[in-house]
């Protein structure tokens, strides 16, 4: 059945975002950009911008939603019964004050045999940290302490937000570029015969796709290259907070359980994975740089944490 939820949360968000970018369209008076006259700039400009920029944003407005539903989050608090997750919240609030944070997080755990922690939300204010069963089972206070100042820092550095900004901007360009230049190739190709008609065609249609997957793979590595630059800072932040001992230990922990993984967690939630094991072609891929590379960087680290 988790599945089976999992499929329909994906549709219902899907859904939500065609009607909602829809109605923004129809609002704001943008058109086709296709016209008898040619290809117009301006509303394809429009029109990819939004539809980059509102399907990430809508996607990050529901992010702490959407993760306590596909992950099966369970929020706990100060006065929880179990001292385990009695002190996880105090851990977590201790270090969000420590990074200037004005309005705590969330606290949640969620049943995974799994070694994870990840953060989430839309903003600073309305942020999620949730960590693993398997993770709590597995660490000492002090590698759990590390793995969180690790998250705090995300939340702190708004993380969140950056890349969805990054991931729109990617997005609309990708959409931009495919269209404009499967417009000027199915324009080239035509025949005298048919130059009084501008109008879109099935050829244009698939270069248009081609293009777009192209754009969409060359993005999805520019936008994994800056994850990976963020996961190093937040690293370096959460040696501030934890300390770098601490960040160090949660790190070589997390590597020695690296194999164990949830065979029931979906891809698409690769990316709140707070480590990953990428090899060969797909490291350009990943959105975590390897285990390995962050421990070496700590510890060669000449900031004092």
């Amino acid at each position: 059945m988790g599945w089976m939820k999992r499929v329909f949360l994906f549709v219902a968000l899907n859904i939500l975002v065609v009607v909602t970018i829809s109605i923004l369209l129809s609002v704001l008076g943008i058109g086709p950009y296709i016209t008898a006259y040619g290809l117009n700039y301006y509303s394809l400009m429009a029109f990819c911008l939004l539809w980059g920029m509102a399907g990430a944003f809508i996607s990050l407005a529901l992010s702490r939603i959407m993760a306590k539903w596909m992950m099966g989050v369970r929020l706990i608090d100060q006065n929880s019964r179990d001292s385990q997750e009695r002190l996880l919240v105090q851990s977590v609030y201790r270090l969000a004050r420590a990074a200037g944070l004005s309005t705590m997080p969330e606290v949640g755990v969620y049943e995974s045999p799994e070694v994870n922690a990840f953060a989430t939300g839309p903003t600073r204010a309305r942020s999620l940290v949730a960590v693993s069963r398997g993770l709590l089972d597995r660490m000492n206070h002090e590698e759990v302490e590390g793995v969180l100042g690790h998250e705090i820092a995300h939340v702190a550095n708004g993380d969140m937000v950056t890349m969805t900004l990054l991931q729109g901007v990617v997005n609309a360009f990708a959409m931009f570029l495919s269209r404009a230049i499967a417009y000027a190739i199915s324009q080239a190709m035509r025949s005298d015969r048919d130059e009084r008609s501008s109008g879109p065609t099935f050829l244009t249609f698939i270069i248009q796709m081609v293009l777009q997957v192209v754009f969409l793979i060359l993005g999805s590595m520019l936008v994994a290259w800056f994850s990976r630059y963020r996961e190093y800072r937040a690293d370096a932040g959460g040696a501030r907070l934890a300390g770098r001992t601490s960040m160090i230990r949660a790190l070589q922990r997390l590597q020695s359980y690296q194999g164990l993984e949830d065979k029931e967690a979906q891809a698409a939630m690769a990316s709140m994975k707070i480590s990953s094991k990428p090899s060969g072609f797909l490291r350009l891929f990943s959105t975590h740089p390897p285990l390995e590379e962050r421990i070496e960087r700590l510890q060669n680290a000449r900031t004092s944490f």
